[in-house]
Parts: C-alpha cells; structure tokens; sequence
C-alpha cells in the first residue's frame, strides 16, 4: 500500500505546498519592509484563515478543524514544537525566539503527529465487506484457526475478540471479499514505530524512528509533518549573511526542466542566495573513501561492508545490529564533505543542505555535524520559497551550456538506488580491474533489515552492501516533489552529461585526508545515540 499516493497532486499537497509558500511570504517581508515581530506575528495569527477563507469546510466537518490543523502546519513550517493542549496558544507563540535566534532553531522531535488531524484508521483488522456472496463452502469459516467467523443474515462476520489476524480468511476467500485494514503510515514506516494511542489515533515510538518521512507522505489525512527550517534561512539571507546552496544530485527535473544548472543558479540568486554548489561532488569524494575502506577491510577484517550515505539506513542498521555497526562505511556522507568543501574557502558562510531527505535534517542535527551544516531544506520547501518570491523556474534564464562541471556520472548516480554500490564497484575496479566485488542493495527499510540479517547470518560474505531507506533511493525521499520514475530517469540523463564518468577521476579526492580530520571513529560510534537524541528531545 506504501506510496500509491507518490507523484499525484492532491489536495493534501495543495495544503502543504501551501503552507511553505505563504510562511516563505511573511518571513521575507522581515527583509523587505522592516516590520517588527508583533507586525509578523499579527500575520502568522491571521495565516490559516488567509489559506482557509470562509466559513464552509472544504476537506473536514469543520472548517475551525481545518484552521487548527493548518495553524499546527505553519507552527511546524517555522521549526516550532506543536501548540499545547491545555492552554490557549497563538500560532505565533516562540516565534519572535525563532527570528531572533542566530543558532539552529529546532526542538525534536523532528516528525511529528498533529492528533486531531489523524483518522485514527484501523490498524491489521481484517472486515468482510458487501462482496461476500455467503456461499455454500464457507472456507472462511472453516479455516479460522480459532473459530472467530460465524454467518450471519447469510454473510460472514469476523468477532474482532476472537481473530488473531493470522490472515488466513483473507487468503481463502474465493471472492476476495475480506478487507485487510492497514494504517497506510504504519505500513510505510520500515521501523515499526507506529502504534496507536488510548484514542486509536497514531503514535510514533521515538525510540524506533529514524526520520526517514515515509509515514508523513503516506498518510492521506495529512496528520504527520516534520519540522522546516525554512524561517532560519530567510531570516539569515535577510541578515546580510553568506548563505551557500548544496544541492543534492536528486534536483534535476524537480523544479521542471531537465537539469538547467544554470536555471537552477539564477533561481537561488533570486531567493538570496550567495551561491550552490553540486553534493554529487561529495559523493565522489564519499565514492573514493568507501572504495578504499572497502579494499582495507573486506573480507579480511570485516565478513562485508554497508554503504554510509543514507543516514535513516545506516542509523538502523547500527541500532539493530549493534555488535556489526562497525561493518557500516566510516566514510563521511556526501552532504558533510560538500559543507567542509565549501567551509575550506568560505569560513563564515552558512551552508544549507537543499535535497529530497526528511533524515538529512536528523543528521544535520547530530552534534558531530551541526557545524558543518546550518540548515537543512527540502525540495518541496525550496519550491515554498521559489513561489513566494514569485519565480517561474522554466521561465529563468539557461544558457544550456552551464554545469557544475566537477562531479562524476557516477557520483550523480547517487540519488537512485543502486547508484552507491555501483560507483563504488567502478572506483574499485578503476585501481583493480580483475578483482571481484560482490553486491547486494535493498530499499526501504524493511528490506534493509532483512537483507543486514542475511549478511549477518554469512549470506553475503565480503560483499559490498547498499541500504536506501526510501524505495527507489534519494529520489523518492519525502521532500521531493516528482513521481519516483519521472526523477529516475532524469537524473540518469543528467549524470551522463557529465565530463568525468568515475568518480575517482574528480581532482578534489586529493582533499580527503584533510576534509576527514577531525572525524574519528569515536564520533562514529556516537552516531546512533546523537540521532537518538536529535530524534526525541523532549516531550512537546
């Protein structure tokens, strides 16, 4: 059931979409007319009823419903905790904190569940619906492990005590007239961190959750979101700031176009940026780390070797199977070598991470790597900004000559799955054409679970093993904006347009033992626990 939704413009996206864009308008006006924050607050107050004008629901029983729920958006838009329950609060409450903070403001957890948004769905309930056609055989009935099934008015009935979901009904049924109820973002999380409250609504269990974002684009009801840094970001261009771009390889075609890098430049001028620079240009360096980490090590003194780049994977994997973390890569990921790339010439300058990943805002946040990256953005919220500030992308200027010119086909193969264990294989087979390197990758976080026992139990001895927390890789991360295929298939053209095709053709690799200083094997370990941390926090 995980991702039927991904691709198509509904509602719920016109909402969120929304949201982004009209907390993007009021926080550029901070720059723009110089208005004070009890102006700005007055504004955030009166935001929900702007976006839901009228006193007619349009999605809900109530459009007061519906305004609470987008004033919890907007709160979460500006990296705010969600409002209490037991006191009245204004939407703008812990803003004038936020704008006026030169740090990171952002209190865990980072996703989070708006309860009066959810439906409280049925979770693993198996109903008979109206296709049952109380036929002679019964094999319902009479497969029923523990007799849970009866007939009633001619048609079968399952007594919801007595059924131990087992299934089994819904596998026999000739008609198919059993319905499987499953809660589409409990059954997107990879996880399992999502139960059910006193109320039956959702709950997520921070200890299991890695912030992957599955849940908040798979749940219809729009009652998950995480929290955006959005605010920061316009708050610290309109500071007079240097604020750089890094951008992840998955860009291409999700604002339109095909891979203008030079659309791309001018619409981050437009918004105030002082410059972007190529992630994919960190994963070539991250490519060469992995390679050698990978010929040192394997097999002779790790039985295989897990990719580092996607955070939500690699912190699960350790989690889980804590007497292996150490067969997860130790190399720095894509997005922490870029910042240090670009911390090397410009010392002073605010770095946003701009990509598809809700997980990156967790890595973003671990202790060991706040200082390197300042904020985190997604695509969709990127678009946010692109919108408030009225810029039509396809429209922009493109000599269709521009590049970043500096990272490898296979480094901008990154974003889709598989991508990081092939590039890796082909820096290997660079230095050592003949020698054999086995590889399995797995996407999604339940397969990544099931293919890390596997390697643990010997199936894969000296492989080479890739974990994408996100089925299809970095292109269908939770802040992305096109479907999955679509995106695919665009960063492909695009990373063929590359002047290099391996990544350890990129001259930059030179700068690795410099960019690694500093990073031990202590802060590695401490990876699970700082996540942990950046993850819970404290109650809100």
């Amino acid at each position: 059931m995980a991702d039927t939704m991904r691709g198509v413009y509904t509602n719920l996206t016109e909402i969120r979409r929304s949201v982004f864009r009209e907390v993007a308008k009021i926080c550029y006006k901070l720059d723009a007319q110089g208005e004070s924050t009890e102006e700005l607050d007055k504004e955030f107050d009166e935001l929900p009823y702007q976006i839901l004008p009228g006193d007619v629901a349009t999605y809900r029983e109530s459009v007061f419903l519906e305004r609470a729920i987008i004033s919890e958006r907007i709160r979460l838009a500006m990296g705010l905790p969600l409002s209490s329950m037991d006191r009245p609060e204004r939407v703008s409450e812990g803003f004038e904190k936020a704008a006026n903070s030169d740090e990171v403001f952002y209190e865990p957890p980072l996703i989070n569940v708006i309860k009066f948004a959810c439906n409280a769905c049925k979770d693993n309930v198996y109903e008979v619906t109206n296709a049952c056609q109380g036929c002679l055989a019964h094999p319902c009935r009479e497969i029923c492990p523990k007799k849970a099934i009866s007939f009633r008015d001619k048609k079968a009935y399952i007594d919801q005590d007595a059924c131990v979901k087992c299934g089994m009904c819904f596998k026999t049924c000739p008609y198919h007239a059993i319905h499987h109820h499953v809660r589409p973002c409990a059954d997107a999380c990879g996880m399992h961190a999502i139960g059910s409250d006193e109320h039956g609504r959702a709950d997520i269990n921070y200890d299991k959750c890695v912030s992957c974002g599955q849940c908040l684009i798979n749940c219809p009801f729009g009652a998950i979101a995480d929290k955006s840094q959005i605010a920061q970001v316009i708050w610290s261009i309109a500071r007079g700031e240097e604020v750089i771009a890094a951008v992840a390889p998955a860009f291409v075609g999700q604002f339109g176009g095909k891979g203008n890098v030079g659309k791309l430049r001018e619409a981050f001028k437009l918004l105030g940026f002082s410059g972007v620079e190529e992630v994919a240009l960190g994963a070539d360096l991250c490519t060469c780390q992995e390679a050698d980490d990978f010929l040192d090590e394997v097999p002779d003194k790790l039985p295989f070797m897990g990719t580092s780049c996607c955070p939500a994977w690699s912190v699960m994997a350790k989690r889980e199977f804590p007497e292996h973390a150490d067969c997860i890569s130790m190399a720095l990921t894509p997005m922490t070598l870029t910042a240090r790339m670009i911390r090397m010439q410009h010392p002073d300058a605010k770095i946003v991470f701009v990509g598809p990943c809700s997980a990156k805002k967790l890595e973003a946040m671990r202790k060991s790597v706040r200082s390197e990256v300042d904020f985190v953005l997604t695509f969709e919220e990127m678009a946010g900004m692109m919108d408030a500030k009225g810029i039509d992308y396809l429209s922009l200027e493109d000599d269709n000559k521009s590049d970043f010119d500096v990272a490898s086909t296979d480094g901008r193969n990154f974003a889709v799955a598989g991508g990081v264990a092939t590039a890796v294989v082909n820096a290997i087979h660079r230095r050592y054409p003949d020698r054999e390197v086995n590889v399995v990758n797995a996407e999604g976080l339940d397969d990544c679970r099931k293919m890390m026992k596997d390697a643990v139990k010997g199936k894969y001895p000296g492989y080479l093993i890739e974990g994408m927390a996100c089925p299809g890789g970095c292109v269908a991360g939770a802040g992305t904006l096109v479907a999955i295929n679509r995106s695919a298939a665009a960063v492909k053209r695009y990373a063929k347009r590359s002047p290099h095709v391996n990544a350890t053709e990129n001259s930059y690799r030179m700068l690795i033992p410099v960019l690694e200083k500093g990073f031990t094997k202590q802060d590695e370990d401490l990876e699970v626990s700082e996540s942990m941390e950046a993850t819970k926090g404290t109650a809100e």
